[in-house]
């Protein structure tokens, strides 16, 4: 190495970076987001906020709605805030370009350096770089960033669609650093891939190419063990070049069970000398949708196993950590999912780096969500965004489909928005620059039928159960819309269930109520929209998954569906939620704790065995005596034995065409009082156990008469309070499924605002019990805590520290 090329690297020193991601004598790319100062101020000009004594301490990733949306107020706050970061640097070399990229800010982005535009972006959910080299002086250099999410119908997505759009730098920040001649954005492509043997061509642009210098490009590959296996070099003749890397014998291949990832390194020589240097991941595999038929990866069929993922989390929002990114990817892997789709917009790099890790088939998603067709400036936006997305999430194996869009034609922004005929001509465009840019991967909406024929891959919406009909009909909806569309890919469907909500009768597949037999039997007419007046009890979305799953997986000519959505996120469209302004279709909650529904997932999907009881949040049940109870066991082992209060009850065999729970059913003879319940899976390595221990009871509850409050100690010095809704005798009101309204009026706070079971201070009750978390403050002041609702006008409870 070259003493000139040691002193480059030593040149500059930056304050507060730390968490360097990589660095090389070359290049550099370092973390920048600690350290940085908030102002919450809609003033457009740097010059009104400079003097300003109201900025706050922050580290990034940050968002200003991090609560707001989910509070106990309509709305939250769309508007614009400033964020300040001071660099500092030893010295400005002249062969060096100083760079921030920014992995996303929402919405529309100004960034200036030293007092000088430095450059901007529009668009929320796409990364971009910002030079700063011509504004930087040797020592301290201030850099402002104005972020602004307020309403700006020229931007997708829409203002009216089904989520949150998070104000905020919400993803990570870099300080990037290259040589003045240097590689730009490498592409990936793998045009011929087979078992036996695989080519790997690169598109290499240069900044600022030197006719006048001697410049030489070598391209190694790595297989995944760091083994090099092929390389190539070529002296530059141009602004870009291209290398070939071919004939790689036996390719180790990019699967959704062995997802191996070669690498790539690029290297740039001037004159000999070492100038820059780069690397990128690869995975070498083919895939072919089949015309009105299933989905190929390698050559085999694979029957897509999917989900949708929002990028928002409790707490936090949009502005999530690196952990949390792939701890919801593990989650998804972990239930046994080979495919996930973004929903309604590109996510954080961390996203398609996990699923490129783990083997997880990416559906991508350009954010025309709803808000129909713009105009000029519109048109520019979102064609600009398309691009934006396709070249910098080009090199992952994992995405398959580049989705252009969602519901589009809904509730139009602007006049004639909703326009047919000009709308499918501004999807052709869209189609033709997705294709031309990236003949390899497949094109495709949902939910507009209208353009059906003009992408390659269709989603019509199929609620089965939940907007319309029975899920009991979702054979039939698959079987009209596989020959309507030659690559019908079914995205969206299931229905929202609030934790700890159950009933002994959730209505059937049929669409009907049946009686307990302590009442007259119910009269009921065919159930139009379960949406509206099913009882969101987690049985009920048990019994619709566990049936759309018996369908899917028996189907040898089904592509495949996503189940919408993994995790429950915000959304302003649904304040009258259990938890209000909560989207509640999640699998998990929005912290991640899982549901039932998830356990039936993983049952069909996940190859770890395990076995669960249905259902862990249903500890208090009630009914006749003598009436014996069906019981369900999720589990993917081959059989499964449960025993009642030591009683064996025998062994069953899984068998995945028998509903519910493959067969893995038992009639339970409840006793009064506690039951107990262990359920054994067997498997080649041993058994894998659950325990469930139900207090039951032959009397029924009366009307509820009173709130009853208690609390319990937690690990982390907080309290649990949990409201229980209680008849004249005090019996515990398990069909009371009204909100209640929490509030800690001295000696600490509620865990509020944070769209969960837990961490909601107005909450509907599931069978008759509510909780929340309450946290102490420092003061020797005791707790009072209260709750009500209109039934029943405040109880409170003094919890002494």
């Amino acid at each position: 190495m070259s003493a000139s090329i040691i002193f480059l690297s030593l040149l500059f020193s930056i304050v507060g970076c730390q968490n360097k991601e990589t660095i090389t004598a070359l290049r550099s790319k370092t973390n920048i987001n600690e350290g940085w100062h908030y102002l919450e101020d809609n003033a457009e000009g740097i010059e009104l906020i400079q003097n300003s004594d109201s900025w706050v301490s922050i580290d990034l990733p940050h968002t200003w709605n991090s609560e707001d949306p989910t509070d106990n107020e309509a709305g939250y706050r769309r508007s614009g805030s400033w964020y300040k970061k001071t660099l500092s640097f030893n010295g400005i070399d002249a062969n060096t370009r100083y760079s921030l990229y920014f992995e996303g800010a929402n919405i529309t982005t100004d960034v200036y350096v030293n007092g000088h535009q430095a450059g901007g972006h529009i668009g929320g959910y796409i990364g971009f770089e910002i030079d700063m080299t011509p504004h930087l002086n040797k020592g301290e250099n201030i850099i402002l960033v104005r972020v602004d999410n307020g309403y700006n119908r020229d931007v997708i997505p829409s203002q009216k669609s089904d989520f949150f759009i998070y104000g905020g730098i919400t993803r990570d920040v870099w300080l990037v650093t290259k040589p003045k001649i240097a590689i730009g954005a490498v592409k990936v492509t793998t045009p011929k891939v087979s078992y036996e043997t695989a080519d790997v061509h690169l598109e290499i642009p240069l900044t600022e190419y030197d006719n006048t210098a001697t410049l030489k490009l070598k391209a190694e590959l790595k297989n995944p063990e760091g083994n090099v296996v092929l390389s190539a070099e070529q002296t530059v003749a141009g602004k870009k070049a291209k290398i070939e890397l071919k004939n790689i014998e036996n390719p180790m291949l990019w699967d959704i069970d062995e997802p191996n990832l070669y690498e790539v390194v690029v290297t740039l020589f001037k004159n000999d000398q070492l100038l820059d240097e780069t690397s990128e991941k690869v995975g070498l595999r083919w895939f072919e949708f089949k015309k009105n038929g299933p989905f190929y990866l390698n050559g085999k069929r694979v029957l897509l196993r999917g989900t949708h993922r929002h990028e928002e989390h409790a707490g936090v929002g949009a502005a999530m950590s690196n952990a949390q990114h792939r701890k919801d990817m593990e989650q998804i892997k972990e239930m046994g999912a080979n495919f996930v789709r973004l929903a309604h917009y590109p996510q954080d790099p961390e996203i398609y780096k996990a699923c490129d890790k783990l083997g997880l088939l990416v559906w991508d998603e350009l954010p025309w969500c709803r808000g129909g067709l713009g105009e000029e400036v519109w048109q520019t936006n979102t064609k600009n965004m398309l691009r934006e997305i396709i070249d910098q999430n080009y090199n992952h194996p994992s995405i398959i489909i580049w989705s252009l869009g969602n519901e589009m034609y809904w509730l139009p922004d602007f006049e004639n928005g909703d326009d047919t005929d000009r709308m499918n001509a501004f999807l052709m465009e869209l189609n033709d620059i997705a294709h031309e840019m990236d003949p390899t991967r497949k094109t495709a909406i949902r939910k507009y039928y209208e353009g059906a024929d003009i992408v390659d891959v269709f989603s019509p919406s199929i609620w089965s159960g939940w907007y319309s009909g029975s899920y009991k009909s979702y054979q039939k909806a698959i079987d009209t819309y596989k020959p309507q569309y030659d690559h019908f890919l079914h995205t969206e469907y299931g229905g929202s269930s609030h934790v700890g909500r159950h009933t002994e009768n959730p209505i059937t597949g049929e669409g009907v109520i049946n009686s307990d037999g302590w009442e007259e039997a119910i009269v009921q007419t065919k159930v139009a929209n379960i949406a509206q007046i099913g009882d969101w009890s987690e049985n009920y979305i048990v019994d619709l998954f566990d049936w759309h799953l018996r369908i899917t997986e028996q189907d040898s000519t089904f592509v495949g569906n996503a189940q919408w959505a993994f995790k429950d996120f915000g959304t302003p469209l649904r304040p009258e939620n259990d938890i209000p302004y909560m989207n509640q279709k999640g699998l998990v909650d929005r912290n991640g704790k899982p549901k039932d529904a998830f356990y039936v997932f993983k049952s069909y999907w996940a190859k770890d065995p395990f076995v669960y009881i249905e259902s862990s949040t249903w500890t208090e049940r009630q009914g006749p005596e003598g009436k014996k109870r069906n019981l369900s066991v999720f589990s993917n082992c081959d059989e499964v034995q449960l025993t009642h209060n030591r009683i064996d009850l025998g062994k069953k065999k899984k068998d995945i065409s028998k509903f519910p729970a493959s067969g893995l059913t038992w009639d339970i003879d409840f006793k009064e009082g506690k039951n107990e319940l262990i359920a054994a899976g067997m498997t080649n390595e041993g058994m894998v156990h659950d325990t469930l221990e139900v207090h039951y009871r032959f009397q029924k509850n009366g009307a509820a008469k009173a709130l009853e409050l208690s609390y319990a100690p937690l690990k982390n010095g907080h309290y649990l309070l949990t409201a229980t809704a209680v008849d004249k005798d005090g019996m515990r009101c398990l069909d009371y499924e009204d909100k209640v309204y929490f509030q800690c009026l001295e000696g600490g706070a509620t865990l509020k605002n944070q769209g969960t079971p837990t961490g909601s201070e107005i909450i509907g009750m599931a069978n008759g019990r509510a909780s929340i978390e309450i946290i102490p403050d420092a003061t020797a002041v005791d707790l009072t805590v209260m709750v009500l609702n209109q039934n029943f006008k405040g109880t409170y409870l003094k919890i002494e520290k």
